[in-house]
């Protein structure tokens, strides 16, 4: 006698019967399923070793810029932006290569390297950073009109009043005064009322010009 009833046997039946015609597609489904988390984690570890290395690279950059060594600044700026381009530390080590180039009169380099943070960085905080720096830079090397076309972008959530000031400055330095008065109180509008340094000095700049 069968250990299985007649219903049981048709149940069985049935499975043995769908399994037959989808059982190849349920094992692909996953084979499939197990790759693609086994190259996520694989992923994941690839980002986070990947990023540790940078780290280790910056350091040593950062090491560097405190001594004034140009020359290991540049070496491990240009490891970082050929190997670790797609980590946070890439655009930092950028500004960080900028800074001390501009300190030694390099601007040419300092202006190069802002500029792949402006164009690299992913957040828009370290973008708007690298622009307000660039700015500077390029009036520095009285490329005014460069200067200005950087303070046009749209800037991250708080750079407002910082972006207003800077193009007051480039303004001012093309003895263009009126405008120059009107980004000022723009910045002193948009300048958190925290942030008393900033609009002291604003107001100075102001009143250079004759208030109002």
């Amino acid at each position: 006698m069968s250990t299985y009833d007649l219903e049981e046997q048709e149940q069985l039946a049935e499975l043995k019967a769908w399994w037959k015609e989808h059982g190849n597609l349920v094992l692909t489904a996953i084979t499939l399923a197990l790759l693609a988390v086994a190259a996520w984690n694989g992923w994941t570890w690839y980002q986070r070793w990947n990023s540790g290395q940078a780290a280790g690279v910056y350091e040593t950059l950062q090491k560097a810029a405190r001594a004034g060594d140009t020359k290991a600044v540049r070496e491990a700026t240009g490891t970082i932006l050929e190997k670790y381009s797609g980590t946070a530390y890439a655009p930092l080590a950028a500004l960080v290569s900028a800074k001390v180039h501009f300190v030694t009169g390099d601007l040419k380099t300092a202006r190069a390297q802002l500029q792949w943070a402006v164009d690299n960085a992913k957040q828009e905080e370290v973008r708007s950073i690298a622009r307000l720096r660039l700015a500077n830079v390029l009036m520095d090397d009285n490329a005014l009109a460069e200067s200005l076309k950087v303070l046009e972008a749209k800037p991250a959530a708080g750079f407002e009043s910082l972006f207003a000031a800077a193009r007051g400055d480039v303004l001012f330095a093309q003895k263009k005064f009126a405008e120059a008065k009107a980004a000022y109180k723009e910045a002193i509008d948009r300048a958190d009322r925290k942030d008393g340094a900033l609009r002291e000095s604003l107001q100075i700049k102001l009143d250079a010009l004759g208030g109002g």
